[in-house]
């Protein structure tokens, strides 16, 4: 069964997971012509192997702690962390700990 996404005006909750992390997955949020919003869910050791996306990119650490390489660059994104990243550049992203973020794709047309 697939999550609805949120309807413009609609209120989302974001807070952390806490307790029920390891239960959660990976979803879409809301998507428009313009704009994707993801709740990424990664746990300790997982991660997204190098991509790139033709859109910036913020990704924002909720709960656990994310490392994003970019370049062979290692950044730690701690809760409350935000990152942003232009258009067309390689990262990857591996969960340190069972970690969630939102991810923000600007889509390109």
């Amino acid at each position: 069964m697939s999550i609805p996404h949120a309807q413009p005006g609609q209120a989302v909750d974001v807070s952390p997971f806490n307790q029920s992390l390891p239960e959660q997955r990976t979803v879409a949020l809301f998507k428009s012509a313009q704009l994707e919003l993801i709740r990424l869910v990664l746990f300790a050791g997982k991660s997204m192997p190098e991509h790139q996306l033709r859109g910036e990119i913020t990704i924002q650490c909720l709960e656990g702690v994310l490392d994003v390489q970019i370049d062979g660059v290692s950044t730690l994104l701690q809760p409350g962390q935000l990152m942003f990243l232009l258009g067309h550049v390689p990262h990857s992203v591996t969960a340190l700990e069972d970690a969630s973020a939102l991810v923000t794709i600007v889509l390109q047309p």
